[in-house]
């Protein structure tokens, strides 16, 4: 019993000292602001079919084995 009585006055101080601190900020006074325009819209609405697009594997005409095995030869500096 004496836990929540105590819990409960802790509760009520911390609230209390957090509102006195609020309260003596002050007040922030914001002027007033217009601003004029028109607000784009979408006029017309369409979806796009996926293309239909069949890709060939590509068909190596040389061998670059070679090639690579001559940079492996070289020195790197």
């Amino acid at each position: 019993m004496k836990m929540i009585v105590l819990t409960v006055a802790l509760i009520a101080a911390g609230t209390m000292i957090s509102g006195s601190a609020f309260a003596q900020q002050g007040v922030i006074n914001l002027d007033e602001t217009v601003i004029k325009g028109r607000i784009e819209k979408p006029e017309a609405f369409y979806i796009l079919q996926h293309a239909q697009l069949n890709y060939e594997k590509l068909k190596p005409k040389q061998s670059f084995i070679p090639e690579l095995l001559e940079t492996v030869d070289e020195k790197p500096f």
